[in-house]
Formats: structure tokens, C-alpha cells, sequence
């Protein structure tokens, strides 16, 4: 059975430095929850806190309603996956993925019965007797994820499990891994600076910065309705114009830059420290003016990305700004001295606060 982990206004303090402040979250049983930040965020202390290697400083960690404190890590229904995964060199797969049950006393035939199940389970079947070396990067995360369901977890715990490996490889586990998840119906926690890979498994998102909760959303939102700053430029790329607020109406606003002024959607106070973001897949090339927040630039660079065209341009004002270009046809192609307009729809854009939230 799944469970549920609450975190109840927890701090974690190393010294005098804070890691992680004041977090409150709560996470249903078998959802697939992401905490996603940069290093030193405080990602990785709250795995920790939530397995039982870390005492919070302050606040309650309840795991199925259950207050986790005094609990040991083997004490507790979770999990944990390192990032170095730790798997055992000189034991065949099987009894890699037995040993929890091993040291719980099971019979060896019921261990070997469990690890081919589990093999099973990650697609594995016929991997029992090989040893660890023979196993490709994306084989060796499957076992451990196989061994650490031998111990029937209701919490999945894993700390950057995929960093080591390749691009491709890394896109193909993040699909086995919510497969997995899906199939088991086990809560499982991850932790990533990968953008990426927490947009594309999770069911929801909690953005880090300086040890607070920036933003938890599902993936859509987080993306397409950033709350700050620091959430719009940390999960993907974005156009960054600087400026003030004037008339306001209808959740929209007119932004006065440098570079003109534009209309965005907006829900905050004027005289705020506010800048307007727009993604470069909403911005728009053309030869004559956009119908609104337009503003005439110079092409740079013309970079071929595969499936897109980024297209780098330089404003009167001496802004750097980026468009990303489907290559699909549909669109002419500009090259760098081209002289363009840019231009972006009021609701692909949004005015937001700068500021990070902060701790208390």
C-alpha cells in the first residue's frame, strides 16, 4: 500500500545555516511528487528528513498520518534510491535485489521467487543470475529500483537517480520509471535539478530555491503559469524585459520597458519589483509589425536544434532576445543581419514578482 507524507512547517538548521525553511506540503498516497531545484536548494535534506538519515530542526514529518519523529530509517515504510545506486559487485542480481529480505530473515527460496517477480516487474526476466558488471547503466537502475520494491515500500525515495546516465538513456528511464510507479502504485519521491524530468514524469512539482518552496503545481502550471520570477526562469527559457506597471484591468496590464511599452497578464500590486517573461516558443518573427508587443530587432545567430530554430536577436536598446522557430516549414527562416520585428501575444506573457519567496 501507498501513503501519503506531510511536511508540516519544517526547518532543517547546520549550524547556523538553514538548508530548508519553514516547507509545508503535503503529497498523496501514490502520487509521483518532484522536488525540483538547483544545488544546495534543500532538495536532498528533505529526502532525507522524510528516510530518517536527517532530523528536522523544527515542524513534523507524518508519513500515513504517522508522526515520523524518533522513527530510524529502518523503521519507516520508505525506500531510498542513491544517486550512486549501491548495488552489491559480487552478488548476482538476485540477491541484490534480496537482500532486505535476506536480513529480515527470509528463506532463500522465497527471496529467489520475490527477485525474479521483481525482475519481472522492471523488465528484467531473465537477469537473475547475472553479475552487476554485466549490466548496462540503465539495467543497473532498474535493479535497484527492483530492490528497493523487495522491501514493499509505501515510499519510494530517489536522490537524482538518472544524473550518471546519458541523454537518451535518461529519456527512456524517465518512461520506465512512471511506468514502474503506475504499475506498483507506490508514493514515489524524486529528487532533480532536471527540469526536464521532473515536468515529464511527475503529477506534481514542488520548485526550490535557498531551502524554501517557491511554487507547487502540476507540471502545466508550473510552466505556463510560473508564480515567480525565479520558477519562470528556472523551469525553461524566457524572454526577460524589465519596466513598471501602469493601467491594469481584466488580470492584464500595461508594461512600460525601455523597449516600448507592452500588455501582459498581470495580478499584482504596482511599485513592485516586477519583470514581464515570455517564452521563446511564444515569440514571434516577422518582416512588418506584430498586432500588439511588438518591437523591431536584429537577427544575431540562427541556430539549427532539431525539431526547432532558435533564433537569437539583438533590440535597438541593445536586448538580447531569443525565439524558438518549429521546423516544420511553415515559417521562412531569417538570417543573422536580418532586420525583424518580435512580437508576443498579451496572454503568452506574464508580469511577475522578482523576488524569490523567502523565509520568515
Amino acid at each position: 500500500m501507498s501513503a501519503g507524507i506531510e511536511l508540516d512547517d519544517v526547518c532543517c538548521d547546520f549550524g547556523s545555516f538553514r538548508a530548508v525553511d519553514h516547507v509545508n506540503v503535503s503529497i498523496q498516497p501514490g502520487e509521483f511528487f518532484s522536488f525540483l531545484g538547483p544545488s544546495g536548494c534543500g532538495k536532498t535534506t528533505i529526502l532525507r528528513m522524510i528516510s530518517g538519515f536527517t532530523d528536522p530542526s523544527a515542524g513534523m514529518i507524518r508519513i500515513g498520518g504517522k508522526d515520523m519523529k524518533g522513527q530510524r530509517p529502518n523503521q519507516r515504510p520508505t525506500a531510498l534510491i542513491f544517486q550512486n545506486l549501491a548495488l552489491f559487485p559480487l552478488m548476482p542480481i538476485w540477491e541484490n535485489i534480496a537482500f532486505g529480505l535476506e536480513v529480515r530473515g527470509v528463506a532463500k527460496a522465497e527471496r529467489r521467487a520475490k527477485a525474479e517477480e521483481l525482475l519481472r516487474l522492471v523488465d528484467l526476466p531473465d537477469a537473475a543470475d547475472k553479475m552487476v558488471s554485466q549490466l548496462s547503466g540503465g539495467q543497473k537502475q532498474r535493479v535497484a529500483i527492483a530492490r528497493a520494491l523487495a522491501v514493499e515500500p509505501s515510499v519510494m525515495l530517489l536522490d537524482e537517480p538518472l544524473s550518471a546516465l546519458d541523454l537518451k538513456l535518461r529519456q527512456h528511464m524517465r518512461a520506465e520509471l512512471r511506468a514502474i510507479q503506475k504499475r506498483t502504485g507506490v508514493t514515489f519521491i524524486y529528487i532533480t535539478h532536471d527540469q526536464g524530468e521532473a515536468l515529464a514524469m511527475s503529477d506534481r512539482v514542488g520548485v526550490m530555491s535557498q531551502g524554501r518552496l517557491q511554487q507547487v503545481a502540476n507540471p502545466r502550471d508550473i510552466y505556463n503559469n510560473p508564480t515567480n520570477g525565479f520558477v519562470a526562469s528556472f523551469v525553461g527559457e524566457n524572454n526577460i524585459f524589465t519596466g513598471t506597471v501602469g493601467s491594469e484591468a481584466a488580470g492584464f496590464a500595461r508594461f512600460e520597458t525601455p523597449h516600448g511599452a507592452f500588455r501582459a497578464r498581470a495580478n499584482v500590486q504596482g511599485g513592485r519589483d516586477l519583470k514581464l517573461y515570455v517564452r521563446p516558443e511564444h515569440t514571434l518573427i516577422s518582416a512588418v509589425p506584430g498586432l500588439e508587443n511588438s518591437l523591431p530587432v536584429t537577427v544575431t545567430d540562427v541556430a539549427f536544434e532539431g525539431n526547432f530554430i532558435s533564433v537569437h536577436a539583438v533590440s535597438q536598446s541593445g536586448a538580447t532576445l531569443l525565439a524558438e522557430l518549429r521546423n516544420d516549414g511553415s515559417v521562412a527562416i531569417p538570417a543573422p543581419g536580418d532586420a525583424l520585428h518580435m512580437s508576443f501575444a498579451a496572454e503568452n506573457a506574464s508580469i511577475l514578482p522578482d523576488g524569490l519567496v523567502r523565509g520568515e
